[in-house]
């Protein structure tokens, strides 16, 4: 008897998909258990920022973690894809402030504590929202062992790394230039800042000679740090100006003298060869000072005000006081000229605030140690980036590197672990809170209170998830890691930072490979941002479509480091697959026969559509587990669509339609049997992608597993590999497809049968042996082959495909003017494929670069289109 249809009607993935999630966290699927029998496969998840809720990005990135980790779970490997958030330093204390304003607190007033607490709710809060999320976009992540960057393990992780670091001569404080940002009042490292092309202005401004009449011209874009100048530099090779190095200039609305110094660092041919050097607010003028011991004078307050000390200008804003000061110097006759000029201007990613360069006192990471054997690891291919051109951008920046500087002016963050003993100076760097100075045994002191960079804590993630500094299971099972699924976005960020550090901490990489992918832009090619309003809310997306249609959207044409423009009509179209899957289920769930599959179940008694499908079934099984291998994610689930869509549902099931209806037990049993075969092994390809249907799906199949995800992934075999079963299926389907095309544009109805006369020219058995498959699906009333053209029936319209011409006397049906007209128009199409070939052919450069079996290919297609034309032709001059 028939099975039993327990699966809905209609497709509806609200019905199931929360459903399904919860029962896999109840069963523990994702919870892995250390398993020395295994080989381990671990993800440690990019810690979304607690800011506020993911956006497609972070479906993006989920959804490639979750195709791997759901692969090698079903290949029996011990999975560990270990979720996870990161505290946001900047982002969040920002974001927490602008909250508190809006209530009518200010966080200075309240105290570092209160304010706090204030932000571990805000924390609690968003962590628990983005873990709904990525529940919702069903990521099978062990949230047993979720991460925050601020839990008490990962902050001990921290603390040792600094100590460890500061014990090896690796950090150190420093009064140096920093880039400072105004508005967050806190330094920030090389990595936060955003170069702008700027409209701005060169000013021109006369700097008197003492004692003399002579005047020195220099050209700044800043005029607002003149005030904190402590020399003007020629170049020693400048004929212009050698007289003058050694003299002393009264530095203009100051009145302070200051000295011309020579040195190489200026360029003859730039402005007017002379450049005021500011040491404390230019990186380059500070290299200057230093060579020629200049003061160096702040003159910025921390907020972006002029310093105390200047008059009327102290207290105002930077850009404030360049007007003003602008204005003094051409009310003085100082200002020479103003010259537009465009110029590259930093500004703070979080913020799009203008940073200031800025010397303060800040603890920093000597790079130079670090960074070597970051390099030798990738140029080993310790760790592989893909696509591999994504190495070009490691190097760039780790080649570069210049110190890091790791101190914030903040209060949410790891706070530094670095005690200040008031009394006798001293410095205490501990991996506990000390009570008294480790040198005077003093009780008086204080704790640093700026906080770590965000990404010093989150370039531990690798190994701090797993307990390091503890000697835990996971950290000796799961480390390194298998793979980092990252955008190409945060390579020097994130991506170098935990490679130096696990190098260093760990002795080993900290990832095996680093698969990059793009950012989702909208479908106008933009970035998704709320200034523009064209941001999506992947929630309301997997409301209207399900998550599976969404995650199947992201991945089909997502090719690796690439990024994608996100269209509603794919997620339509994939939720429309879907449902096309769904529907063929049930049919296939309506139709098997349990009793006959079992009475049946080892007949290898195949016919030629069983032996088929079997055969593409596998070669697609070889080809996605070898797509998958290779990162080649979006090809892998393109060719799972194609062979389930197309050669599944579109064909074989149709295929084997008439043999349900036939009296042939063993058919139909050996169909059954096929068609269960075929159905669970594509679910099982496609449900790393689409996890919650083919779950559904699967457990209604009752296949005696427990679930879908546990399930072993399918394997090639090479028995049922048969090419040339697939070569003349090919022709059959090739020649049903041109009957139908023929009988549709004549407006032939279905119901109107009509013999056919096959001459075939290849693959004759085939067409013999498809004779069911033309009567069921071509609507034929007989199927005839034959040896010449002159034993098909005069008046004949012709279908020619590859392998065959096929001849149907319904002339009688149609007008014969229609039909001249659609071969003429056949004939047009025919001759622009062999002008295109012969073009391709007859290119030298295409024959000599491009491989054989692509010539050869070519060839072949020219000689087919040939043989096709001259039929038509032939036909042609018949009517």
């Amino acid at each position: 008897m028939n099975q039993e249809v327990k699966l809905a009607k209609n497709y509806d993935p609200k019905e199931f998909e929360d459903r399904l999630y919860k029962w896999w966290e109840e069963e523990g699927f994702f919870t892995p258990k250390v398993d020395k029998n295994k080989k381990p496969y671990s993800i440690m998840m990019p810690p979304p920022n607690i800011t506020g809720q993911l956006h497609l990005g972070h479906a993006l990135d989920n959804t490639l973690q979750d195709i791997l980790i759901r692969t090698k779970r079903m290949q029996g490997y011990c999975t560990l894809w270990l979720p996870g958030e990161d505290h946001a330093s900047i982002a969040t204390e920002v974001r927490v402030e602008k909250a508190l304003i809006e209530e009518g607190l200010d966080k200075k007033e309240m105290g570092r504590d209160a304010f706090l607490e204030r932000v571990w709710e805000w924390s609690n809060q968003y962590r628990n929202r983005i873990r709904t999320q990525l529940k919702k976009v069903g990521v099978s992540a062990d949230f047993t062992r979720e991460a925050f960057t601020m839990d008490e393990n990962l902050s001990k992780a921290v603390r040792k790394v600094f100590v460890k670091l500061y014990e090896e001569g690796l950090v150190y404080q420093g009064n140096r230039i920093t880039n400072w940002c105004p508005n967050c009042m806190t330094a920030i490292s090389d990595a936060e800042i955003e170069h702008e092309e700027h409209e701005g202005n060169f000013w021109h401004i006369k700097y008197p000679v003492k004692d003399s009449d002579i005047t020195l011209e220099i050209a700044t874009t800043r005029p607002e740090t003149l005030l904190g100048d402590t020399a003007v530099a020629v170049n020693p090779a400048d004929e212009r100006y050698g007289h003058l190095v050694g003299k002393t200039l009264i530095l203009p609305l100051v009145g302070r003298e200051i000295p011309i110094v020579a040195d190489e660092y200026v360029d003859l041919e730039f402005g007017t060869g002379a450049v005021k050097i500011t040491p404390a607010h230019d990186p380059n003028d500070f290299q200057v000072g230093k060579r020629h011991n200049l003061p160096e004078i702040i003159v910025l307050n921390q907020d972006g005000t002029i310093a105390e000390g200047y008059g009327r200008y102290s207290g105002m804003d930077r850009y404030e006081a360049r007007k003003a000061m602008v204005a003094d110097l051409e009310e003085q006759g100082l200002l020479v000229k103003v010259k537009e000029h465009s110029h590259n201007v930093g500004t703070h990613d979080r913020c799009k605030t203008v940073v200031e360069p800025m010397i303060s006192k800040q603890w920093y990471v000597k790079m130079d140690t670090l960074a070597e054997p970051a390099r030798k690891a990738v140029r080993e291919k310790q760790t592989k980036f893909v696509p591999e051109r994504f190495e070009k951008t490691y190097f760039n920046w780790m080649d570069n590197i210049q110190d890091w500087c790791i101190s914030r002016q903040l209060w949410w963050g790891h706070r530094i672990p670095v005690w200040y003993c008031k009394d006798c100076g001293e410095i205490i760097v501990s991996m506990e809170d000390p009570t008294q100075c480790s040198k005077c045994n003093s009780e008086n002191i204080e704790q640093d209170k700026d906080v770590l960079d965000t990404w010093f804590s989150s370039a531990l993630w690798p190994f701090s998830t797993l307990g390091w500094p503890d000697k835990t299971e996971d950290l000796d099972y799961f480390y390194p890691t298998s793979t980092l699924v990252t955008g190409y976005d945060i390579i020097f960020f994130w991506v170098a930072r935990m490679i130096f550090s696990g190098i260093h901490n760990m002795g080993e990489v900290p990832f095996e490979n680093v698969l990059m992918h793009g950012i989702v832009r909208a479908s106008d090619g933009r970035k998704m941002s709320k200034s523009l309003d064209n941001g999506v809310d992947p929630l309301e997306v997997i409301d209207k479509y399900g998550a599976d249609a969404l995650r199947f959207s992201l991945i089909t044409g997502n090719s690796t480091g690439n990024d994608i423009r996100y269209y509603e009509e794919r997620v339509e179209a994939a939720r429309n697959f879907a449902n096309k899957i769904w529907n063929a289920s049930r049919f296939v769930m309506m139709n098997l026969d349990k009793e006959i599959m079992n009475k049946y179940k080892d007949s290898k008694n195949y016919s030629i559509a069983d032996k088929w499908i079997l055969s593409r079934m596998n070669d697609v099984v070889k080809e996605v587990t070898e797509n998958i291998e290779k990162f080649e994610l979006g090809i892998a689930t393109q060719k799972v669509y194609d062979f389930m869509w197309n050669e599944f549902c579109d064909w074989y099931i149709e295929l084997v339609k008439p043999v349900f209806f036939s009296d042939d037990e063993e058919a139909k049993g050996v169909a059954y049997n096929v068609l269960y075969t075929v159905l669970t092994t594509g679910l099982k390809l496609l449900h790393p992608v689409m996890p919650y249907i083919t779950e559904e799906i699967y457990l209604n199949l009752e296949t005696g597993d427990k679930s879908i995800t546990i399930s072993s992934w399918p394997e090639f075999c090479e028995e049922l590999k048969n090419e040339q079963i697939e070569k003349e299926m090919a022709l059959v389907i090739e020649a049903i497809k041109a009957i139908r095309n023929v009988r549709a544009e004549m407006n032939v109805p279905n119901s109107r049968k009509a013999k056919l006369f096959i001459l075939a020219t290849e693959g004759a058995e085939a067409f013999e042996g498809g004779k069911i498959y033309f009567e069921k699906l071509a609507s034929a009333s007989e199927v005839i082959l034959i040896n010449a053209k002159e034993e098909a029936p005069e008046n004949a319209v012709a279908a020619v495909t590859k392998g065959a011409e096929i001849f149907m006397p319904i002339l009688d049906l149609v007008d014969v003017e229609k039909e001249i007209e659609r071969l003429n128009k056949e004939k047009e199409k025919l001759a622009k494929e062999i002008d295109r070939v012969e073009k391709k052919l007859s290119n030298e450069r295409f024959i000599s670069k491009a491989p054989e079996a692509v010539v050869n290919e070519e060839k072949e297609k020219e000689k087919k289109y040939r043989e096709m034309y001259a039929s038509v032709i032939e036909r042609l001059e018949s009517l």
